[in-house]
């Protein structure tokens, strides 16, 4: 179920201008079971409370939620870890390489998804390598070693059961249509900024 709303999670957050918990995998499937009802998704001590309107359209202001809520899912899941919101994305983003990474252009890439000053993104880099989560290899790579894996295992769990049910309550066509949507609208905006 994570990895299906990966996709959905990357533009959302992106837009958002910054790349949060789900911007992890960079990866979709089509594992698990939803439901098309808000109502599956909620506990029966939310139950009272009534359904949120729909908007109109999709806006800035509602894309700039759901960052924000992503990121307070992201900071409960990194409490009493040693990773902060940079240090999880260069992680998370070498492990969905699934194969060890040129660091110069893994910075670039993760510069370029984020939209962080470089130099954040090395030293996120660099703080991963000194706590032993990524390990150099030769040629100028890096990879996660055993220990990045299941922190990185640990932080999905912790956010696993709120992100499953908050896309759960959304239909998987509705989610690839979003994917869609989001993708498209932040790649008109990353050409903007690259003018």
């Amino acid at each position: 179920m994570f990895h299906r709303t990966a996709t959905f999670g990357v533009a959302v957050s992106i837009v958002g201008a910054a790349l949060l918990l789900t911007g992890c995998g960079g990866a979709t499937g089509g594992a698990g079971s939803h439901s098309s009802s808000p109502a599956a998704a909620t506990s029966t001590t939310d139950s009272a409370r009534p359904a949120p309107a729909v908007p109109a359209t999709l806006s800035p202001a509602i894309i700039g939620q759901a960052e924000k809520h992503h990121t307070a899912v992201l900071s409960r899941a990194l409490a009493g870890t040693t990773l902060d919101e940079k240090q999880w994305i260069v992680l998370n983003q070498t492990l969905a390489a699934t194969e060890p990474v040129e660091r110069t252009a893994h910075i670039a890439r993760v510069t370029g998804l984020t939209q962080w000053n470089r130099a954040d993104v090395e030293t996120a880099l660099q703080a991963l390598l000194d706590s032993g989560l990524l390990q150099a290899i030769p040629g100028g790579a890096v990879e996660p070693t055993t220990a990045g894996r299941s922190l990185a295992d640990q932080v999905r769990a912790e956010s696993g059961a709120i992100v499953t049910a908050a896309y759960g309550a959304v239909a998987s066509e509705d989610l690839a249509t979003a994917a869609r949507v989001l993708t498209t609208i932040t790649a008109g905006m990353a050409q903007e900024l690259a003018r």
